[in-house]
């Protein structure tokens, strides 16, 4: 997770502060998609099972080769509570307090989550968090909106990377729609 965070510091400073959240909008990729060109290891064939960097050991499925999902969530407002998903980067600038700010954490486990092996595999585009069902807290186990926070992946718990580059484990009861937030 600290090589992603690596990855993505260097693309916010070749794109002007601008880091991927969501699809990426415009961008034509995922943001595992959008940090390829920045690490050492790439896909043969589009295929991401021989990309390691994107695979964490603790996943139980070991089909699985991307095992996080990235921040895509933005709020009107400090009140707002449900927010909307945001598909197009965001300036890293606009995050007021980076080191307490979720950036990227582990993907959860479960049927109703895809099984992504290729960049064109369905689920490419639901390795975001943008609503609370996504949370750990969540029980929905709905393709769209259901839970996609791991809640027990480390230690009833997961990793979490910030926005300051740091990573932190944290228990699944602490993370918060707050968290979240790219303006505290």
């Amino acid at each position: 997770m600290r090589q992603i965070g690596i990855a993505a510091n260097l693309y916010a400073e070749d794109h002007d502060l601008l880091i991927p959240r969501g699809k990426a909008g415009g961008t034509g990729g995922a943001w595992f998609q959008l940090f390829m060109p920045l690490l050492a290891q790439k896909p043969i064939n589009n295929d991401y099972r021989t990309v390691d960097i994107y695979r964490c050991p603790g996943y139980p499925d070991k089909e699985q080769t991307v095992c996080y999902v990235v921040n895509g969530w933005d709020f009107r407002d400090r009140n707002d509570m449900q927010g909307t998903e945001i598909l197009k980067p965001s300036k890293l600038t606009t995050a007021t307090q980076r080191a307490y700010t979720i950036y990227l954490t582990d993907n959860e486990d479960g049927p109703w989550r895809h099984i992504i092996r290729k960049a064109d595999d369905d689920g490419n585009n639901r390795c975001d968090v943008w609503t609370p069902g996504h949370l750990p807290s969540s029980d929905s186990e709905d393709v769209t909106n259901g839970r996609r926070v791991a809640r027990a992946r480390h230690r009833k718990g997961g990793n979490f990377l910030f926005l300051d580059w740091h990573v932190e484990w944290m228990a699944a009861e602490e993370v918060t729609i707050d968290l979240w937030r790219f303006k505290k």
